[in-house]
């Protein structure tokens, strides 16, 4: 990120002063954690319906807007079904974040500080270790997220049909321990990590691509327009520079702008490859012990169902919950940081 450095907003050596970020090393990492997992559960919770409509876009056998698909759900399921799949999603999103928060951290002061060191402008290393950050913490969750994924998707598809090898009722599920028994009854251990691979491939480029794009957004933003929204600087400094100091509401504006532009410009790139995942995670193998279809099977099927523009279904609810849940989660983590810094000082600055 770029917060902890002075950002030239003109020609005119006027400069835009921003709040100093919080290392790692600055945090009380039992606090960071309890509290991250308080929050962040919360975020869950209220952007999870819109999860449940792209996945339900994503598996459905032709195109059908957002609007329809939330209606049609809502008449034949219930409101409850927004939230199908919300109790396993929550289990594996306090230890998802923990690992995600925890390597994204400890990657980002590690490389930011080598990459420093080793001469690079301060621009390009905060970028490079914002994406080398993003990079880690998507590769350590998917530890946890893959089969929190497998499991919770599979609750959020089931009463959608032709989605089975199978027939009957043997693979409706109960809840989320239903259907991880099943999942380990019909496919074994490996059924849980279906689309390990391919969520790694998604997710890691994805978050590298995000939080590199976030480093550089906030840098535009404070360059570009820094001078037109901060009218206040210290006329009583001696120095020939002026100094524009942003409150704390305009920092967070920044961040939250930033955060989404971001996300739009990341769901948008990794799009063909989430509905590719999502299609191999809710899909079934059959009795005979065969397994689901293949990523290239996949790739086929949706080509056959729509052509290539099918593997982005889901893209509008996915944009808006990456860019909403991108903002959401970037303000929420600020805050996070500093209600967690070990020196009070820090959240005065």
């Amino acid at each position: 990120m770029c917060l902890n450095e002075s950002d030239a907003v003109d020609e005119s050596s006027q400069e835009v002063e921003v709040p100093a970020d919080i290392e790692w090393h600055m945090l009380d990492k039992s606090k960071f954690f309890f509290l991250g997992a308080v929050l962040f559960s919360g975020v869950s919770a209220a952007l999870y319906p819109v999860v449940v409509l792209k996945t339900r876009q994503q598996v459905a056998q032709s195109q059908v807007s957002c609007i329809r698909t939330a209606f049609s759900l809502i008449r034949h399921e219930g409101f409850r079904a927004l939230y199908r799949g919300f109790g396993t999603s929550l289990m594996g999103t306090i230890p998802a974040r923990a690992l995600y928060m925890g390597a994204l951290e400890v990657t980002k002061s590690n490389v930011g500080s080598a990459t420093v060191r080793l001469g690079v402008a301060e621009p390009t290393a905060a970028a490079i270790a914002s994406a080398a950050a993003g990079l880690s913490a998507a590769m350590a969750a998917q530890l946890v997220w893959t089969p929190v994924d497998v499991v919770s998707q599979r609750l959020m598809v089931q009463n959608v049909g032709n989605l089975s090898n199978t027939k009957g009722s043997a693979h409706l599920y109960v809840n989320g321990i239903d259907a991880f028994r099943k999942i380990l009854n019909t496919d074994g251990p490996r059924g849980l990590y279906r689309g390990f691979g391919i969520s790694i491939l998604t997710y890691a480029p994805s978050n590298a691509v995000w939080w590199a794009s976030y480093s550089v957004a906030q840098r535009l933003i404070w360059d570009g327009v820094g001078y037109n929204w901060f009218k206040k600087y210290d006329e009583s400094s001696d120095s020939e520079t002026n100094v524009l100091r942003p409150d704390s509401k305009t920092v967070m504006a920044v961040q939250g702008v930033s955060a989404a532009m971001a996300g739009g410009m990341s769901a948008l790139i990794t799009m063909p490859l989430d509905t590719i995942k999502t299609r191999l995670q809710v899909m079934d193998g059959d009795e005979n012990g065969r397994r689901g279809p293949t990523v290239m099977q996949t790739v086929r099927n949706l080509v056959r169902e729509g052509g290539w523009l099918a593997c982005y279904r889901g893209l509008g609810p996915r944009w808006a919950s990456m860019s909403v849940s991108a903002t959401t989660m970037i303000t929420t983590y600020e805050f996070l940081k500093r209600l967690s810094t070990k020196n009070e000082d820090v959240l005065t600055r």
